[in-house]
């Protein structure tokens, strides 16, 4: 049986796989079109997205806003298939970005690292504004079954919009987690445990209201064996990071993709990050200076994330990735999944897409 459909709304994704959000500048356009083009959704991820601008030191909002623009121009330009964007709710400039986004006609917009509380109220604004009908789909990325509830009672009670759909993102995802450091390896938080509860708590208001809320699991998904599990336990999708770092079309650089293939299991390590959420990275002496007390304050410029204690972090966290992801990585770090040991080679995306088809109709053949 070959991969069900993935449905949210009036979008119909042939392919049921969400290619994760990765900032900074590990996502853009190259990556998204080309899951797009394999049926899936692909993913711009906002967080700096205009690091590499000219004047993102001068102008850090307007240098943002316009490489979102670019990179979603690029995306359409290179596919017809469905693209979104990744928008942490902890960014300085998330109302801007979700605008920005929207009146540029993205497909969804995926947003988490915070509760989206007020993300409809953007989209009903426009819609009155430009005299529109803007067709994004809003989808907020949450870690329970109690975060959904809030989520959808709070969009219903204060703007009549129902989600379009959750990613419910466990504790074995890549970069910063919705969970507390003791919860990360705890049972009773595994993506196993939770995604049927978050099944069960949205189905009531599918009930009430009459149309589905597709629930997409993301968090350690690494194969199509692992894809039919969690759709098996109620999700209608999966997202997946990881396994997308390691593709030719992945916007990262190549030493970046190598650091992925070379990883083994004990390098994967959990830091606290600026950001004020634990995040799963690489191991490497970067982070070590840093455990040491080596980096040191810094004086902010771009003033990217609201709940980054400037005064007291001793590392950029938008530098630190952006030179990652430049290949310096003796200058920063690479965020990663639980299952980063497993890469072992760098493919395409077309080649990624059939191996976890072809491993998903074997499990159901």
């Amino acid at each position: 049986m070959p991969f069900p459909a993935l449905q949210i709304g009036d979008l119909k994704a042939q392919t049921p796989i969400v290619q994760g959000g990765m900032g900074v500048g590990i996502s853009l356009s190259r990556l998204a079109s080309a899951v797009a083009k394999e049926g899936g959704i692909g993913v711009i991820a906002a967080a700096m997205i205009g690091m590499t601008q000219s004047d993102v030191a001068q102008h850090p909002v307007e240098a943002n806003l316009r490489a979102l623009k670019e990179e979603i121009s690029k995306a359409r330009a290179a596919t017809s298939g469905i693209i979104g964007v990744n928008i942490m709710v902890a960014l300085t400039t998330f109302a801007q970005m979700v605008r920005t986004a929207i009146e540029n006609k993205i497909d969804v917009i995926f947003s988490g690292a915070g509760l989206p509380l007020d993300m409809p109220k953007h989209l009903l604004e426009l819609c009155e504004e430009k005299k529109e009908e803007f067709k994004t789909k809003l989808v907020p990325i949450i870690s329970s079954a109690r975060a959904a509830t809030v989520v959808a009672k709070k969009w219903l009670s204060r703007f009549d919009y129902l989600p379009d759909a959750f990613v419910l993102e466990g504790p074995k995802a890549g970069g910063h987690l919705g969970f507390k450091p003791e919860e990360i390896d705890n049972p009773d938080f595994a993506l196993d445990k939770l995604l049927p509860q978050v099944v069960e708590a949205v189905k009531p208001f599918e009930d009430k209201y009459g149309r589905k809320i597709p629930v997409i699991a993301a968090g350690g998904v690494y194969t199509g064996e692992d894809i039919h599990r969690y759709l098996e336990l109620g999700a209608s999708g999966v997202q997946m990071g990881t396994r997308f770092v390691a593709t030719h079309e992945c916007d990262a650089d190549e030493k970046f993709k190598q650091a992925f293939v070379k990883a083994r299991q004990e390098d994967i390590t959990i830091i606290s990050s600026p950001v004020g959420m634990p995040g799963r990275a690489l191991y490497n002496e970067f982070i070590q200076r840093s455990r040491d007390g080596l980096t040191k304050p810094f004086k902010c410029i771009f003033h990217c994330v609201k709940t980054c204690n400037r005064e007291k972090t001793p590392y950029c966290i938008a530098r630190v990735l952006l030179n990652a992801m430049r290949g310096r990585l003796e200058q920063g770090f690479a965020f990663c999944g639980a299952n980063v040991y497993r890469v072992n080679s760098i493919i395409s995306v077309h080649e990624l897409i059939e191996s976890l088809r072809k491993e998903y109709e074997a499990v159901e053949a």
